[in-house]
């Protein structure tokens, strides 16, 4: 076992199938939920939006949680560490975390016949759902945009990335700070209109 978990790609590999093997018991003992129909792609993408998700706010609230909070009592020399390693392997997943999640969401709800519902907030029909749904997704939309086009940048700037005086710098790691800071306080309503969508309406 701790040849499996020692290693991220085996650990990865190991959860999908038991995730196969979950879903073979769940057919096995009440014989549905495996046709490959309509219904088992939008949950398939329901599954990695979600997935997608956890991964994306997850290093969301990493970054505004425990790496901003703590860079300033970081000595200096060992900060190259944090912005040469781990801050760029972080800024890797959580783009592309953030990518994965809105494009299955819009697939997610185009197989699900609600993505012009939704695009227009419910305006188009829908009621409530669709209003809670179109909410959440504008406000992931944002928080997408400013990950790929603004975050993304100024920090390949503030960690050196890209050549740029200390001035710069400083300037572009703030910058990507405060949009990172908008992105953790738009996904609270993102989420609450995500689960109120699924639950309330």
């Amino acid at each position: 076992m701790a040849a499996i978990l020692s290693d991220l790609r085996n650990t990865i590999i190991a959860g999908v199938v038991l995730a196969i093997v979950v879903a073979l018991i769940l057919v096995g003992w009440h014989g549905e939920g495996l046709n490959l129909d309509h219904a088992w792609w939008a949950f398939f993408f329901r599954w990695v939006h979600v997935l997608s998700g956890v991964m994306w706010i997850g290093l969301l609230w990493y970054f505004n949680f425990v790496q901003i909070p703590n860079m300033p009592k970081i000595d200096a020399a060992q900060r190259p560490a944090i912005t040469k390693v781990i801050a760029p392997a972080a800024l890797f997943w959580f783009r592309w975390a953030a990518m994965s999640t809105i494009i299955s969401g819009l697939i997610l709800a185009w197989l699900n016949g609600y993505l012009l519902d939704a695009i227009t907030i419910g305006t188009m029909g829908g009621g409530a759902k669709m209003t809670a749904i179109g909410i959440g997704m504008w406000l992931g939309t944002i928080m997408w945009f400013n990950v790929w086009f603004v975050i993304w940048p100024n920090q390949k700037i503030a960690l050196g990335m890209v050549t740029a005086d200390d001035a710069a710098k400083a300037a572009a790691g703030r910058k990507a700070m405060l949009f990172s800071r908008t992105n953790t306080m738009l996904s609270i309503p993102m989420l609450y209109c995500m689960v109120a969508a699924q639950n309330l309406f």
